[in-house]
């Protein structure tokens, strides 16, 4: 019988309603949600302007034309794509000081 009991609890638990959120409380996650999408354009715009170096500059930051291409088509104009930048830059580097040859 304490099977049931608990059974019925956890049914009670998912019946009650959760208060709506404050408008505080969305004001401040839109403000995040504002912030983070502010930060995503920057980092785009600053991916952007990768495509302009040169390939030896690009070399020397551990991707490739190719890399910085594809991960800027890869994704949306309001995407940070300086995280997938940056670990293919990484998986560069850690080839290039195992001694396998990079592209």
């Amino acid at each position: 019988m304490r099977t049931n009991d608990r059974i019925l609890e956890f049914d009670l638990d998912l019946a009650v309603d959760r208060p709506a959120r404050t408008l505080a409380a969305r004001l401040f996650r839109l403000q995040a949600w504002i912030g983070s999408l502010r930060v995503g354009v920057r980092n785009r715009l600053a991916a952007n302007s990768l495509v302009d170096l040169d390939e030896r500059l690009l070399n020397d930051l551990g991707l490739s034309r190719g890399d910085v291409q594809d991960v800027l088509r890869g994704h949306g104009y309001a995407d940070d794509p300086s995280q997938q930048l940056t670990r293919l830059a990484r998986r560069r580097a850690e080839r290039s000081l195992r001694g396998h040859k990079t592209d």
